[in-house]
């Protein structure tokens, strides 16, 4: 724990130099680091589904990195520090665990993601003059539309709207299926766009009841995909081919050798 803290407080101290004597660093604000942020942030998830330990090491640092440095600019501003920072996540993971720091009986991590959201929504509450939030208020509306998805379905579940059974689900899935196949044939896109919606919805909510998360199982897809495309671009321009004049048939030759790799 001494060599933590004693890291973590050699951060700092670099930080403040950094914005003290750095132009560069000197002249950032929230809004000038906030896409950088977004861009770290993905660059250490790309870490974690490649799951290299090195990668996600370096990620996880850069983007500690930008944490301290909104809270250098906090401090700046009188607003806020690293100290209050994490004193108010120390007090909220108190807060949102009763069933470590308090009384409360949980079966499941199912049970304590339930607790979780409602916990929040009554945080939420008392924030506002009216005394009513959205249990939904909570996702960012920023979020990748897969991604908000899910989480929308998340809280919902945690207040008991939900379906009981995967199989009931499913049923949805194949219903939201034959809607998209009857509005193709009507031919009116802006009714296809809204059942492909609800299609892609079904889905998230179907990959959730069996335990999968969507995002995830996507990125795998595209990256097999990715993989399996570029060595059918490999193998041709070893012999001097162009992919658009080879038939579909050969190609789906050159796709099943790549799909045995």
């Amino acid at each position: 724990m001494e060599r933590k803290l004693k890291e973590l407080e050699r951060l700092l101290g670099i930080m403040n130099e950094l914005r003290e004597k750095c132009p560069w660093d000197r002249k950032q604000t929230p809004e000038t680091l906030r896409t950088l942020t977004i861009e770290e942030t993905y660059e250490l998830s790309d870490a974690i589904m490649e799951g290299d330990q090195e990668k996600i090491k370096k990620e996880l640092g850069d983007l500690l990195l930008h944490i301290v440095f909104y809270a250098r600019i906090g401090e700046e501003q009188k607003a806020f520090d690293i100290g209050t920072v994490t004193h108010f996540l120390c007090e909220k993971l108190i807060q949102r665990h009763p069933h470590i720091y308090g009384d409360v009986q949980v079966k499941d991590e199912h049970q304590v993601k339930e607790n979780w959201e409602k916990i929040k929504l009554k945080e939420k509450e008392s924030q506002t003059a009216a005394g009513f939030k959205s249990v939904l208020a909570g996702v960012p509306l920023s979020l990748p539309a897969l991604v908000k998805s899910w989480r929308i379905q998340e809280k919902a579940r945690a207040v008991g709207f939900d379906w009981e059974r995967p199989e009931q689900v499913w049923e949805k899935v194949e219903e939201e299926i034959q809607e998209v196949k009857e509005e193709v044939n009507k031919g009116d896109v802006r009714r296809i766009e809204e059942e492909i919606g609800d299609l892609f919805f079904a889905l998230v909510n179907y990959s959730r009841f069996v335990g999968v998360n969507p995002e995830d199982a996507l990125e795998r897809t595209n990256r097999k995909f990715i993989r399996r495309f570029q060595y059918m671009e490999k193998k041709l321009s070893e012999t001097n081919k162009e992919m658009s004049a080879m038939s579909l048939a050969e190609l789906d030759v050159l796709w099943n050798e790549a799909k045995v790799l």
